[in-house]
């Protein structure tokens, strides 16, 4: 039955999170809702930096990957001219194809790819978009990785890898906007306010970001919107410290999501908070909202396809 419902499947979407924790923790999530035991071929869309790694560690869990970010393995380097002993090793098998072609040939990948399915081992392939036009097959199951996370189960008819590529690479930058604001605005909480982040916990909305407090701070939020433009105003340098912590400017803050980020505060265009925080009766907490656009209005609407398709056109007209 799992098995015919999937064939009705075109797509699912899921907010890449925030923090490496969070989205290994939603990779082993769409693993279980979306992996199916037959599918052979996996496909991985996303620029550097967008969290593909950590989605496949999320989904595969104790999977060797071909590279890592902090790490190489040199004897997976040359595993695609293995052909003939390599799909003993293992029943999963990946490959990063940007690092790859920079030490094998196209056809060798493509005969170490067409070698491991033939043999039905499981290959993930990062950056797919680049290996199918050569490959000539699509991905039993697709995944994207921007602003959202795409889940699509591809037909005869599609999508595409290199569709599914071009929308996360459109909507990347608005993740790395968002969570550097949202960085900035917990800096800013502390510093100027006293609140710590034992106080509230971070969750998700179309661009731009959402601190939960379990009890309502009495802070002006014009004023905590001022204060923050003023500290992104200042064009502060940002960069990767270490797996917990960003440098910003001339400090190093803690930060669960490091490789996330913006290079300079400039780059954030359109910030603002929500006037008010906002009661989610689920949770029964108070959202603090920030967000990296103009559309302030209709904020219990804003996680819908008209808005998606509002920012990917560049439309900024009522509908």
């Amino acid at each position: 039955m799992r098995a015919l419902i999937q064939e009705y499947m075109v797509s699912s979407q899921y907010f890449a999170p925030r923090g490496k924790e969070r989205l290994m923790f939603l990779g082993e999530q769409i693993a279980q809702r979306h992996l199916s035991y037959n599918d052979r071929l996996i496909g991985i869309v996303g620029d550097a930096g967008s969290g593909k790694s950590s989605l496949i560690k999320g989904m595969f869990p104790g999977l060797e990957l071909a590279n890592d970010d902090d790490v190489i393995h040199s004897r997976k380097i040359m595993q695609v001219r293995s052909l003939s002993d390599d799909w003993h090793d293992s029943t999963t098998f990946h490959i990063d194809m940007r690092f790859q072609t920079a030490f094998t040939q196209m056809f060798e990948i493509v005969a170490w790819v067409q070698d491991l399915l033939a043999h039905r081992r499981r290959v993930i392939v990062e950056h797919f978009n680049l290996l199918y036009p050569a490959l000539g097959r699509n991905a039993d199951i697709i995944l994207g990785i921007g602003e959202e996370i795409i889940v699509s189960r591809p037909s005869v008819f599609g999508p595409l890898p290199e569709s599914i590529y071009q929308i996360v690479h459109t909507s990347l930058k608005f993740r790395k906007m968002a969570h550097t604001a949202e960085d900035v605005t917990m800096q800013t909480l502390e510093e100027d306010y006293g609140i710590t982040e034992n106080r509230y916990f971070s969750s998700d909305v179309r661009n731009g970001f959402v601190l939960k407090f379990k009890e309502k701070p009495e802070i002006n939020l014009d004023e905590l919107e001022q204060r923050v433009k003023e500290r992104l105003a200042r064009h502060l340098e940002v960069s990767y410290f270490d797996e917990g912590h960003i440098r910003l400017g001339d400090k190093v803050i803690p930060c669960d999501g490091s490789r996330f980020h913006v290079r300079n505060t400039s780059e954030i265009t359109d910030f603002s908070l929500a006037r008010h925080f906002i009661f989610d009766a689920k949770t029964n907490t108070h959202c603090l909202v920030g967000l990296i656009d103009k559309y302030t209005e209709n904020l219990d609407n804003r996680n819908t396809q008209y808005f998606l398709t509002r920012k990917c056109s560049g439309d900024n007209n009522e509908q």
